[in-house]
């Protein structure tokens, strides 16, 4: 049971440190507006409409593709919730934690905005090894790395059967 609080908590601190950095990016730091901030020579805060999926693919041109994207998203984050509300070990709650938090703040601005706010911009010179992403983008691929490596490297040996005599 605490291995599951601890993973509704990581949704929640994604979901809403997600929302808030939004917020900030939209009102305050006025980005919509002035399209790009530049904070490092190699890293700036560049406003981008996501109408798609990750990688930008699958970008909803009319209102019935924006519903079915968030229709096929909340289809994902309700089986994220599943399994986590079944997942017993802590690592895999805190990586289910942070891809369901994620997804309920991308699919939140889909709803509301119709697109996902994407502002953080890695760079080297032309170079982008990422398309423009946010937090939530950023907790999706860190708690998918997690369960990959917990699944790579906890992999239990199969018993080789004992030769017969």
């Amino acid at each position: 049971m605490r291995a599951r609080i601890l993973g509704f908590a990581i949704a929640a601190l994604v979901f809403a440190a997600d929302q808030a950095v939004k917020w900030a990016m939209l009102g305050p730091l006025k980005l919509r507006e002035v399209g790009q901030i530049v904070l490092l020579p190699i890293f700036n805060f560049t406003f981008t409409e996501n109408t798609g999926v990750s990688l930008g693919l699958f970008g909803a041109g009319s209102d019935l593709q924006r519903w079915a994207l968030v229709a096929l998203t909340a289809a994902i984050a309700l089986s994220v919730l599943v399994w986590l509300l079944r997942e017993t070990r802590p690592g895999d709650t805190l990586a289910l934690g942070l891809i369901l938090g994620g997804a309920l703040g991308n699919i939140g601005d889909r709803v509301l905005r119709g697109y996902v706010v994407d502002y953080l911009d890695l760079h080297f010179g032309a170079f982008r090894p990422f398309l423009i992403f946010n937090l939530a983008d950023a907790a999706i691929t860190f708690g998918v790395l997690i369960i990959l490596a917990r699944s790579f490297l906890s992999r239990e040996k199969r018993r080789e059967p004992a030769p017969e005599k």
